[in-house]
């Protein structure tokens, strides 16, 4: 088919990456939906602070014409950096100029979506559609059944449905692997106000605290709190011991974990509130590949799954969209585009993935902290060569 008479393409998930994706067809005039389970108010909340790097989310920002926009959301000084080590030792700090520009500014994941979400077109964008199966059609298209009853026809399915993706199925039979590592995230609200010391020593970036098989690693987000993901190497099924204590037993469970941590990292989790989450951290294999089928594609975590640790995830989400619409600009045909898609997809998740795994059994082994304030002073020197 060539990609002029594309009636509709149907985008799986309303995350950043199929938003990207989403106005970047847009663009195109190549008709799209995005499909997206929850509501439009989960893109107001602020969730998690992600840096987005210059070499990959960014290209994408710009392709789409929306970089000025987002350099006046992002927060420059976000980029602070601070390692240290479960005894309190100070292995590496960073703080970096207000005015100068980096390479990895932050931005809250809600204000990131919104950001995209206004260049869109409302009726590109359909909320409470979670997907449910797909089939294939005589005409050769593929029509998706949603768990509202409804149902959609498409030229191409684009699967951005997240770790546990409901389109993977249909391109593989591969499972996502646990990594070995659980994370309690805690929340310290308002720090500016209620909590200006553990800010003061916090920064205005993230701070990470290694010890071995555990970590503090807090960011500072956009909206004045202090996100805390109190980390462990444990087993698969340790975590739902935490999962079944009341909020009560479970901060006092993560509190003599970290009971021998020096007071100022403690502090990270005496000063939480209650609104607690609980999770595993997955991957796909590095390299997970599929057999191209042309009419239906992964972009994002539901084709490159990896752990949190090189902050690659949204970045390569972004980079796929990019890599898409770079496709869409090489080859006229669908099939075409889809598999020099993914072909350039596989290539650079591959090394992101790498990063990740690598930075995981870095941040989880002895000596974690001096090693990763060593990794970052060397970095700071390359970079001043």
């Amino acid at each position: 088919m060539n990609i002029k008479d594309i009636k509709e393409v149907a985008i799986i998930g309303g995350g950043p990456g199929g938003l990207m994706l989403g106005l970047l067809l847009q663009q195109r005039d190549i008709p799209f939906t995005i499909y997206e389970k929850g509501t439009q108010d989960v893109n107001a909340d602020r969730g998690g602070s992600l840096d987005i790097h210059d070499d990959s989310g960014q290209l994408a920002l710009q392709q789409a014409g929306i970089q000025e926009d987002f350099h006046r959301l992002a927060r420059f000084d976000g980029e602070d950096t601070k390692v240290v080590g479960k005894d309190g030792t100070v292995y590496y700090t960073e703080v970096v100029d207000e005015d100068e520009l980096g390479g990895r500014p932050e931005i809250d994941r809600g204000e990131l979506c919104d950001l995209i979400l206004q260049h869109i077109d409302d009726t590109h964008i359909q909320y409470h559609y979670q997907f449910e199966s797909m089939e294939t059609l005589d005409s050769g298209r593929r029509r998706v059944h949603f768990t509202n009853g409804e149902t959609t026809d498409a030229d191409l399915v684009v699967g951005v449905d997240g770790a546990f993706s409901k389109v993977r199925p249909y391109l593989s039979t591969q499972e996502i692997e646990y990594t070995g590592i659980s994370m309690v995230e805690l929340n310290v609200v308002d720090v500016e106000h209620e909590h200006p010391e553990l800010l003061a020593y916090n920064q205005r970036g993230k701070m990470m605290a290694l010890g071995g098989d555990r970590a503090l690693l807090a960011q500072l987000n956009g909206d004045g709190r202090i996100k805390v993901y109190v980390s462990y190497r444990m087993e698969q099924a340790k975590l739902d011991e935490y999962k079944a204590m009341s909020i009560a037993d479970l901060k006092a469970q993560v509190e003599h974990d970290f009971a021998d941590w020096a007071p100022e990292l403690q502090r990270y989790i005496t000063e939480a509130g209650d609104d607690i989450l609980l999770r595993r951290i997955y991957r796909l294999p590095i390299g997970f590949k599929w057999q191209t089928q042309g009419d239906v594609t992964l972009l994002g975590d539901a084709a490159h799954l990896m752990s949190p640790f090189a902050g690659e995830g949204v970045n390569a989400a972004l980079y796929d969209a990019y890599l898409f619409d770079q496709a869409l600009a090489e080859a006229d045909e669908l099939g075409d585009v889809v598999r020099q898609y993914e072909e350039a997809m596989y290539a650079a998740s591959a090394q992101s993935a790498q990063e990740s795994q690598d930075n995981l059994e870095l941040m989880f082994s002895e000596s974690a902290a001096e090693k990763m304030g060593d990794f970052f002073k060397s970095v700071l020197d390359d970079t001043e060569d």
